[in-house]
């Protein structure tokens, strides 16, 4: 089936729930958009390498003492084998606790409680199916990455962001933003979007970040969940999208009609980066006056994973 298939087109299997496109590579798939990344476009993404500048864009595991969405901090254990001089560690750590990728086992529609393909909660904790280790078993996350800095873009236009609020960021700037920094998005894109978030956590005091973390949904910049997002994002072919946020979408979700976890994880298989680290990455792009880059991400291979770090 082409991947050129119309927004308008969806769902593709009507007896599915909304905007799915399950069986768009076949019923057995579990990379999704991740097919977008074909070896044409990986070659060409190779060719963004330029300057030879390597930059990481994910945060340390224990980023957060005080992790938000109710989950447990990061804790190490070094064991020292005395009377040698050696040390072995163990982590214990949630997935989504610090710079993550949401899998496509993480989130479903909620109201068909249905995962992506169809798959139900039995299929999932009986089977490995939709586990994050497919991606890694085909090479990863690996091509064209774009950054789209609409933190930069906001303060240059005078737009004051609160980050702890549902600050939504609209497709149309998005792409005014893409069009101003004379950036080309493309078929199979990794999209990044810089709204300011972990800086301005970064500033927050220990206090403000506990309670910060005690709310139970806490409000936060994000993109706006409506369908000018969808069709901005199914007609680009983004192969991922990823923020420094903490919820892809501005939080909490202002449409659920259009809940970008529901329709990217459970009904497209795109694969959602949050808490990314992207300060070091604008301040490169924006001194070399070049948002595009060829990016490699390779997740952790665990079978059934539900996220991993990046």
């Amino acid at each position: 089936m082409s991947d050129n298939l119309a927004f308008d087109e969806l769902p593709l299997r009507i007896d599915g729930p909304r905007g799915n496109a399950w069986g768009l590579f076949g019923g057995k798939d579990e990379c999704g958009m991740l097919n977008f990344l074909t070896p044409e476009r990986i070659n060409a993404a190779a060719k963004e390498i330029q300057h030879g500048i390597r930059i990481p864009t994910d945060l340390p595991l224990d980023y957060m003492s005080n992790p938000c969405f109710g989950r447990s901090a990061f804790h190490q254990n070094i064991k020292n084998k005395a009377p040698r001089s050696v040390n072995d560690d163990t982590l214990q750590f949630n997935t989504q606790i610090s710079s993550q990728w949401d899998g496509f086992r993480h989130y479903g529609y909620q109201d068909a409680k249905l995962y992506f393909n169809g798959h139900t909660l039995e299929d999932l904790l009986s089977t490995k199916v939709n586990g994050i280790h497919a991606w890694v078993e085909n090479g990863g996350i690996v091509g064209r990455g774009v950054l789209l800095d609409y933190a930069s873009w906001a303060e240059e236009n005078n737009i004051i962001v609160d980050h702890f609020s549902t600050h939504a960021i609209s497709a149309t700037t998005l792409q005014t933003i893409a069009a101003e920094r004379k950036t080309e998005l493309k078929r199979g894109d990794i999209v990044f979007i810089r709204s300011g978030w972990t800086k301005a956590f970064s500033s927050l005091s220990e206090a403000q970040a506990v309670a910060l973390a005690e709310h139970s949904s806490p409000p936060a910049v994000g993109i706006e969940s409506s369908e000018e997002t969808l069709r901005w994002l199914w007609d680009g072919g983004f192969a991922a999208i990823a923020g420094d946020m903490p919820s892809m979408e501005a939080w909490p979700c202002q449409d659920t009609e259009f809940w970008l976890h529901e329709w990217l994880l459970a009904g497209w298989g795109m694969p959602i980066g949050e808490l990314f680290d992207l300060e070091r990455l604008s301040a490169e792009c924006k001194r070399l006056g070049r948002w595009s880059f060829f990016f490699s991400s390779v997740p952790l291979r665990v079978p059934g994973g539900v996220a991993s770090p990046p």
